[in-house]
Order: C-alpha cells, then structure tokens, then sequence
C-alpha cells in the first residue's frame, strides 16, 4: 500500500455531534468531548461520520468539525468522511478542504452505487486519484443500495488506495466474503453480534455505533484478543459489549448522546437533528443502566 505508515487495524471510534436547543453545533462541548474520546483507548477516531449525522451537516460544518477533531485528539490519528457533497466536482473540493484539516485519512462512502459493481469501482477509483491519503471505504446505510460485493472490493484493495472497510453487511458469511479478498487491507466490522466470531475470522478492527459512547471497552476487547491472546476475556468483554450496545438501540444516536453527558461531559445534549425524541421513560431508563453500571462495576468508559 502507498503509506505505510498509516495503521489501518483497530478500533475506530465514532465522534458525536453535540447540538444546542437551536440544533446548532455546540463546538466548545465538542472540544471537551473529543479529549474525552482520546482517553478511551481507540486507535483512530473518525470524524463526519453516520453518527455524526453527517448527511445533516454542511459541508463547512464538517470541516470544522474534522479541524476541531485533529486539534483536540491528543494525537490520536482522526479520519473523516470527504465525498458526502451531492455533485462529483463538490465531491472534489470537499476532499481538497478535509485533506487541509489534518487527518490522516479519508473515508468514502459507497454513495449508493452499489447495485453496479464496474460504475462502484469507477467511482470510487477515480475518486481515489484525487488524494494521496489512505482511504476506509464506508457502507453507508444512508444512502442505498450500500452493500458492496467482496469482488468489487478485492478490485479496490488491489488498486493499492484502500485500506479498509466498514464493513455493514451484518451477515458473518458476506464479512467473511470480504475478509477473503482484505490483503493488506483491514475489514472493520459494524455489527455488534458478531464481533467476536468477524475477528475470529480475520477482521481486523471495527467501526461501530456504541463506541461514541464505550470505546474503552472495545479498545479492552481488541487489547485481549490481538495483543494479549487471551480468547476467553475478550469474549467476556465482547457480552459486556452487547449489554452496552442494547442499552442505546432504541433512540440512537441520542441515547449515546445521553450517556455521554453522564459520563461527564457537561453540557452534551441529547438533541439531534434528526426524528430522534428522548421522552421522560427512555431518559429513565438510561439513567437506571448508567446508575446500574456504576453500581456493579461495569466499566464502559474510562474517566
């Protein structure tokens, strides 16, 4: 791959967008949240991401979002997501403007090309001409069909400017497709479930919803089943992992949002600017979950 350099293995944990009551960005609360996440343990952080709700964001929005991110990591490396704009010659600025922020990698998403492996390749190929950073593929489920065939993958990887993908297949035998043509490259997986049994296969990382609020129990994970070797303690981190990810189903990404604030993040509305709506019982609920975890011991996150 052209840079070496770039470690593509990992936890790649998810940065929130905190909104004020007016949805507008609370950027000092996103400063104090991103230190947060550098203390977690994860190998990269990914900026203008779903959970961003980047499809929400304007484009200098997620710029500043991607700068305020290098800024505040604690030299955690920060990817961002640079083709989101709707036309390709904004698609071409966007990743020109993300590249000057500082990250040290970019994600693309699939757009909703998927049902056309030889247009995805051509897309996504002669998009990759215009950068020289390290590009993570995205099945973006918001913009379909997402879902890209571990052919057309293979294809990309051997291009030799991607270096991985999350993977949102939520299919162990369509991860395992992928996982057989990865290279050099890494499948990052999304799915919660299968987590344990996707790294037993050969994933080697993953990009998933609840570390905008756990990462420091997916960074435990990850330490015990590649570094530590340690098979039956990751699999025990691996359950904690699903408790975790079941208690913010419902209602994410504001119930993440919510549990953040918990965690200390003073200020960190639950607000979106999507559908999502928090009432009194879910608000309840999370609380007890929080209190419950605290009571018990069930570390989630690291002070």
């Amino acid at each position: 791959m052209a840079n070496r350099a770039f470690d593509n293995k990992g936890v790649y944990s998810l940065l929130l967008t905190p909104f004020k009551e007016d949805r507008s960005i609370d950027f000092e609360v996103y400063k104090k949240y991103v230190e947060w996440q550098s203390r977690q343990g994860a190998q990269h952080l990914f900026a203008c991401c779903g959970s961003s709700e980047m499809t929400t964001l304007t484009l200098d929005e997620r710029i500043e979002l991607a700068t305020l991110a290098v800024k505040h990591a604690n030299g955690t490396p920060v990817v961002a997501t640079a083709n989101i704009e709707p036309t390709w010659h904004g698609q071409l600025e966007e990743i020109k403007r993300m590249e000057q922020t500082g990250v040290e990698g970019l994600v693309f998403v699939t757009k909703g090309y998927c049902d056309n492996n030889d247009r995805m390749f051509t897309y996504l190929s002669e998009l990759a001409e215009h950068t020289t950073l390290p590009i993570i593929l995205y099945e973006f489920p918001g913009m379909q069909p997402h879902l890209m065939d571990a052919e057309c993958y293979g294809r990309l990887v051997e291009t030799g400017k991607f270096y991985g993908i999350k993977d949102t297949t939520c299919r162990i035998e369509r991860i395992k497709e992928k996982i057989a043509v990865q290279g050099d490259s890494a499948v990052l997986q999304a799915n919660i479930p299968y987590l344990m049994e996707a790294y037993e296969a050969g994933a080697r990382g993953v990009i998933a919803t609840p570390t905008s609020c756990g990462a420091y129990l997916f960074a435990k994970m990850y330490d015990e089943f590649f570094v530590q070797n340690d098979r039956e303690a990751a699999n025990y981190t691996h359950q904690q992992i699903c408790v975790l990810d079941n208690a913010i189903d419902s209602g994410f990404c504001a119930s993440a949002k919510y549990l953040v604030s918990l965690c200390g993040i003073e200020g960190f509305n639950w607000y979106t600017r999507g559908n999502h709506e928090l009432n009194p019982q879910r608000l309840k609920s999370l609380r007890v979950f929080f209190d419950w975890a605290k009571a018990t011991g069930f570390k989630f996150y690291n002070d």
